[in-house]
């Protein structure tokens, strides 16, 4: 049976304007305990940052990161999938763009995230990535 992107997919996705400070998004996912959020410009989805994301492209290069926006850190070039696609058609995506995050859009909404986390505890969950996955993280 095939298994679809909404079947895994974490849905409703956290999400910030593109003006957000990297400081703000930073506490918005230390306080959510969230690896990456989702950049709209109203409905429209105009990028993917992640917590890595914030370290490499707002912190090592300095400044004052209370007015650095997220713009500046998020992935643009994205890739995404619909809540119909097939699982196996997101593994060959995450392979090919070398990605391991990819949102889910629904008449150009966003309206998921799918993780290679989330992959692995569906395909695999006695592998490591997907027994650590599947912990919940220690606070």
């Amino acid at each position: 049976m095939t298994q679809h992107v909404s079947d895994i997919m974490t849905g409703a996705p956290v999400t910030v304007e593109p003006q957000t400070s990297v400081t703000a998004v930073a506490r918005i996912m230390r306080d959510r305990d969230l690896g990456a959020v989702l950049v709209t410009d109203g409905d429209e989805l105009r990028g993917l940052v992640t917590d890595r994301d914030l370290v490499v492209r707002a912190l090592a290069e300095g400044g004052d990161l209370e007015q650095t926006t997220v713009v500046g850190a998020c992935s643009d070039d994205l890739v995404t999938v619909t809540p119909e696609d097939d699982l196996d058609h997101v593994v060959e995506l995450m392979r090919e763009h070398a990605v391991r995050r990819i949102p889910v859009v629904e008449s150009g909404h966003p309206v998921g995230i799918v993780a290679l986390g989330d992959l692995a505890m569906e395909r695999d969950p006695e592998s490591a990535l997907g027994d650590i996955s599947a912990a919940r993280p220690n606070t």
